[in-house]
């Protein structure tokens, strides 16, 4: 890290997700290799191209905040609240002890936000007319709600925002919150993505668009990131809350940090809306910057965890931008795609992965690729098929890469030296 930044550190996290309601059960669920695919509950599907879905299975809002909160905010509030719940209580943050709220903010990352309540109150605008239209609406689909709910939380006094960059935005948010706290205008941010987006609208207008595998009999298989039959990636759903906390804070708290966040940084492919760069130059571009700001080299890289979302353009145009990045030392490095199992969290995603970077990392274990039976011939790196690898992690790359060109990374090491 730049001796010239305050070193940012991840002293709690909390998840949502397919494989689990907090992060040890959707840690185990990843680290077996257990997908979290299967056809869509939430709603009718006949008539739909793509009937599957990763959906976060038996989550109760009502386990994490009163029923009128319950009944007055989103689903994908509902899980950025549960998860910073999580996250404060492993960080020791349960009464903000020892923390300045106007040093405390919150930046939750959300590609779509309240997609479910504003489809479902254009259905009530549509059926029953206008006057029937909640209230609630307004405030309950703003994708800056998560934010701002763990905002009042909290009783944190810093700045809260959404950062709005697809399937970047949770990565973009975590990487916001530490200039926070590496420029020293924040000790303690609560950052992360959250995304509820499986209705009806979300699930045809991606599927229209051909980005969503159509492997409806076999869900379990659909995703499958650098395999030659991938035909799309899978919709999925939840979210993930890190603390980040300067050195000073977690010194003065005496909390034992998770792991360090070393490095960030963004590009934009100015290219194409959907489709990523053909030369894979930006996206390596972005991942040079971090491990640079990181003080990181390609050879101390073990492991990356790759955006690998199972479409065809994707995966191949990434494996070229970590060629790119890395040198040889990308086919010295482990990369796995979380995705094969989580399905595609959009703006979630990048902070799911964050997360389970930091588990890797504690842990010594690479988590695997599932369903990567037959290797695409320009997909040619160590893919972690099949199943977990020990590995001992020192630095890590977490990708994310978004709709409108956006290419996002974080470095993760070790936390030594306190």
């Amino acid at each position: 890290m730049d001796s010239e930044r305050n070193r940012v550190f991840v002293t709690g996290l909390g998840i949502i997700s397919p494989q689990g309601l907090d992060a040890p059960s959707s840690w185990d669920g990843i680290k077996s290799g257990v997908s979290g695919v299967a056809r869509i509950s939430a709603f009718d599907t006949e008539g739909f191209s793509t009937q599957i879905a990763a959906e976060v299975k038996g989550f109760d809002p009502e386990a994490h905040m009163d029923r009128k909160q319950a009944r007055r905010t989103d689903r994908f509030t509902q899980f950025a609240a549960a998860a910073a719940r999580e996250a404060l209580a492993q960080a020791n943050l349960h009464n903000n002890n020892h923390v300045d709220r106007y040093r405390m903010s919150a930046l939750v990352g959300s590609g779509i936000g309240g997609i479910l309540t504003l489809s479902s109150q254009q259905e009530v605008l549509s059926n029953r007319g206008p006057r029937r239209v909640s209230p609630f609406l307004i405030p309950m689909m703003l994708g800056d709600m998560a934010a701002a709910h763990l905002s009042m939380m909290t009783g944190a006094l810093g700045p809260n925002f959404c950062t709005v960059s697809s399937c970047s935005s949770g990565a973009d948010a975590i990487g916001a919150a530490a200039g926070l706290v590496a420029r020293g205008e924040m000790d303690v941010v609560l950052a992360g993505g959250s995304e509820a987006p499986i209705c009806p609208i979300a699930v045809a207008g991606f599927g229209n668009m051909r980005a969503l595998s159509r492997r409806n009999d076999e869900p379990q298989k659909a995703s499958r990131p650098f395999d030659a039959e991938r035909d799309g990636f899978v919709i999925g759903e939840g979210a993930a809350i890190l603390v980040l906390e300067s050195h000073e804070s977690v010194l003065r708290r005496g909390v034992k940090p998770l792991a360090e966040l070393a490095g960030y940084a963004s590009t934009s492919d100015a290219f194409h809306v959907t489709e990523p760069s053909e030369t894979g130059e930006s996206a390596a571009s972005a991942v040079k910057q971090a491990l640079r700001q990181a003080e990181v080299e390609p050879s101390e890289v073990d492991y990356v965890n790759a955006h690998g979302t199972s479409t065809p353009l994707n995966d191949r145009q990434e494996t070229i931008a970590i060629k790119l990045a890395l040198g040889e030392d990308a086919y010295r490095a482990s990369v796995s795609s979380t995705k094969s199992m989580t399905g595609h969290l959009l703006g979630a995603g990048g902070a799911v992965e964050a997360g389970i970077c930091v588990m890797a990392m504690q842990e010594g274990v690479v988590p695997p690729t599932i369903n990567l039976e037959n290797p695409d011939v320009d997909c040619d790196l160590d893919y972690t098929p099949d199943a977990a690898r020990p590995r001992s992690i020192r630095a890590l790359i977490s990708n994310s890469f978004g709709f409108g060109g956006h290419n996002s990374v974080l470095v993760f090491t070790q936390a030594e030296n306190l």
